[in-house]
């Protein structure tokens, strides 16, 4: 009975290394992801369809019977909906730092909390 309790039982570096698996994955793929989401957000064809959803947008408004004011301040608000996604990047520094800054930041943070657990490179 113990030694099947053993069997399920992981020690601390085989967790310590599935995660360490895991954040490899991780920081090679999240990189990837931002950076196709920035570049769906702001290519050239986004920016041709934002344009023609916010004419499509304030004539609309104006068709409704808006005034032109209004019309123009509610399509600037509509706009501003997609642009502020690069405002919320920058304060971030998303997409500026590199998948190798990741790496790095991710096996430091590992290592740290390696040796917070008493567990070194050197039990490898």
């Amino acid at each position: 009975m113990i030694d099947e309790e053993k069997k399920h039982r992981k020690s601390k570096w085989e967790e310590a290394e599935e995660v360490e698996a895991i954040l490899g994955v991780v920081s090679k793929e999240v990189p990837a992801l931002i950076k196709g989401i920035i570049g769906s957000i702001f290519s050239e064809e986004a920016g041709r369809d934002m344009g023609k959803a916010a004419g499509a947008f304030y004539k609309e408004l104006k068709e409704s019977g808006m005034p032109d004011e209004t019309a123009v301040k509610m399509t600037e608000n509509y706009i501003s909906v997609f642009t502020s996604l690069g405002d919320i990047m920058k304060k971030f520094n998303i997409g500026e730092k590199t998948s190798s800054d990741i790496e790095k930041e991710i096996e430091r943070k590992l290592k740290k909390k390696l040796a917070e657990k008493g567990l070194t490179e050197e039990e490898e």
